[in-house]
């Protein structure tokens, strides 16, 4: 079949409401680069999930960082999009206003030059991510016991997906299929989803990051509604195998095990987190903190967002108080949040 005979396929849909979770950031992104939206018939809504890390990042965890940031021979290495995150009281660019050490990096490998070449500094390594990420830290803690680094440890934020799309399917009833996170199913394949496809019988399809590509997963989502046979169908062969990448896999377990971890705007949720083992915990910065449930801003609808019920326009706080320059709402700060992609790209 044709692109043009999908696009037709789909305009010519006028069964009931489906509505399609996308996890990925980057799907989200896509969608409004290639006009999807506009394909679609008003019966096929798409909407964002918790597919960004920095967005479910706790505040608690930034506040350990700014702390960590304003003691005397201490910085802080971070990604850039999490400058602008908030904790209860700051972010980090507003600590570093006031004073802490805090810079931002483009590899984490930079990070074991650093701790070499200034060996009086302690450096803490934001590590914050999903799957994707999780082997570039995994390599980092081969650099750092292979060079024997004392002044480097890891404070940890690293997500696996599964936990959340579990909670989702629980939870949010109205979700009828999910577009698969293609990052993240590079590293973990594409089986991980058979036993939630099976238990709750929902489509879960994986694409890579074009138009046709998406366009091509919704309608192997529409088709598989339609025959009444969800299942799970990867769309992104060329970088996706069913058991995925066992090298990166096995790198992770021997560093990392799953652990309890907090997702801002849905809670804490069973081992849907990565921690250093407890043999690597020198390397840690302490990771392992308790979590209480943070109330999100007066107004702020991120949790709404981040669990698929609204779009960000029906927020009360978006364009008018929260922009990317004045993030109210997790959702806003980083560039794979739906929050700060639907404001690039208008309503």
């Amino acid at each position: 079949m044709t692109l043009e005979q999908v696009k037709q396929e789909l305009l010519g849909y006028e069964g009931r409401p489906i509505k399609i979770m996308e996890v990925c950031g980057t799907h989200t992104a896509s969608i409004f680069k290639n006009g999807i939206r506009s394909l679609l018939p008003p019966g096929i809504q798409l909407i964002s999930g918790p597919g960004c890390p920095v967005c479910v990042t706790s505040s608690a965890y930034i506040d350990h960082l700014v702390q960590y940031a304003s003691r005397e021979n201490y910085c802080i290495l971070t990604f850039g999009d999490m400058m602008k995150v908030k904790g209860s009281r700051m972010s980090l660019t507003e600590a570093k206003a006031a004073g802490a050490k805090v810079q931002v990096l483009y590899s984490p490998l930079t990070a074991i030059k650093m701790a070499l070449e200034h060996r009086a500094t302690n450096y803490i390594f934001a590590a914050v991510g999903f799957e994707t990420t999780a082997p570039i830290y995994a390599l980092m803690m081969e650099a750092i016991i292979e060079n024997n680094i004392k002044n480097l440890q890891l404070m940890t934020s690293i997500k696996s997906i599964l936990p959340a799309l579990t909670f989702l399917c629980d939870n949010e009833k109205e979700i009828d299929a999910f577009l698969c996170p293609g990052h993240v199913s590079v590293i973990t394949g594409s089986s991980i989803y058979q036993e939630l496809s099976e238990r709750y019988r929902k489509p879960f399809v994986i694409a890579g990051f074009e138009g046709g590509h998406i366009l091509a997963a919704v309608y192997e989502i529409l088709q598989q509604l339609l025959r009444g046979r969800p299942g799970v169908k990867n769309l992104y062969t060329s970088a996706v195998s069913e058991e995925g990448n066992q090298r990166a896999v096995q790198l992770i377990r021997r560093y990392f095990e799953p652990a309890p971890d907090y997702w801002r705007g849905i809670g804490s949720l069973e081992a849907s987190g990565l921690r250093l083992k407890q043999e690597y915990g020198s390397y840690d910065a302490g990771s392992s903190f308790e979590t209480r449930e943070e109330p999100l801003p007066k107004g702020c609808k991120c949790t709404d967002v981040i669990l698929g019920r609204i779009h960000p326009v029906a927020c009360p706080l978006f364009r008018k108080v929260c922009t990317p320059m004045n993030a109210v709402g997790p959702c806003m700060v980083s560039t794979e949040g739906a929050c700060g992609i639907w404001f690039k790209n208008g309503n």
